[in-house]
């Protein structure tokens, strides 16, 4: 459970979520990582917290990344509670998405070339310091793949080369600065690709030769159309249908080592916080 809020941007945050108040709006990752646990099936093996400040603290940017004090300082804390259970399968529910760094980058560690990376989002996540958008979680698929920041990939255990990534449902790339995804070498599978069958993304892990795969799932992949989870309301994305058929068939095609679930902003239940805020009997009295 990596309930992490402050990757994700403030400027994105105050223009996609008007209706909370921004203090709230910006910490309803932490929230939705709480709901999440609520929800989920019961599982076997353990259960860790990864500590998340909850003030203002080290929000600051630096290196053209926003709150990277603090991010830094959490994906450390990250790593250090995977290295004390040594995990050969790990369930990350976040947060925003940075927090599949940490558990993806162990997973590369330890299994190497036969793990490939199926990153379901509708962004690419291959931002930079040196891009426009200063979000850390805007920056992950940069940063396992050894691109960007180099004090974040001096923490991470190890990355891996692009070409054991495939960026799933990614049809939202509005940053003209990002680097060029041929450049890098990453495989794009957008909705349109994947709407009636999942086999290129199989043919494509197929010709990895990945026997275990680390699947990263962001609910704004989900048209909002048909249902809002994310921050934004992102369109013409996969169905639920779709994205339960491709997940099913890649745990299907090759043993799943990794799964996190990322960006949920349950606005309904951060709205009826608000509601409940100044009721009696519910909070402490001086």
């Amino acid at each position: 459970m990596w309930p992490q809020w402050q990757g994700a941007g403030t400027e994105s945050v105050r223009s996609l979520a008007p209706e909370l108040p921004f203090d709230i709006a910006r910490r309803g990752y932490s929230v939705g990582t709480k709901v999440l646990q609520a929800v989920l099936p019961e599982h076997n093996g353990p259960t860790a917290i990864v500590p998340v400040e909850m003030g203002d603290i080290g929000l600051e940017e630096r290196d053209g990344i926003e709150a990277k004090a603090v991010v830094l300082q959490q994906l450390d804390s990250a790593l250090a509670i995977i290295s004390e259970h040594e995990p050969a399968r790990i369930t990350t529910v976040g947060g925003e998405c940075s927090v599949s760094a940490a558990p993806f980058s162990y997973l590369i560690n330890r299994y190497g070339a036969d793990l490939a990376i199926l990153w379901i989002d509708s962004h690419p996540d291959m931002g930079t310091g040196e891009t426009a958008y200063p979000g850390f979680h805007a920056m992950v698929v940069s940063a396992l793949t050894g691109h960007g920041d180099q004090e974040f990939l001096e923490i991470l255990p190890a990355t891996t080369t692009a070409d054991r990534v495939a960026l799933v449902g990614m049809h939202d790339w509005t940053d003209p600065t990002l680097p060029a995804i041929a450049e890098w070498g990453l495989s794009v599978f957008s909705p349109d690709a994947l709407r009636s069958t999942s086999a290129p993304l199989l043919d494509w892990l197929g010709d990895t030769g990945a026997t275990k795969v680390a699947i990263h799932f962001d609910v704004d992949t989900i048209d909002a159309d048909e249902i809002q989870l994310g921050l934004g309301a992102d369109l013409d994305g996969l169905t639920t249908a779709e994205a339960r058929r491709v997940v099913a068939d890649i745990d299907g095609a090759a043993e799943v080592v990794a799964l996190t679930i990322a960006e949920f902003i349950p606005r309904q239940v951060m709205q009826l916080q608000q509601i409940l805020a100044e009721f009696p009997l519910l909070g402490p009295r001086a």
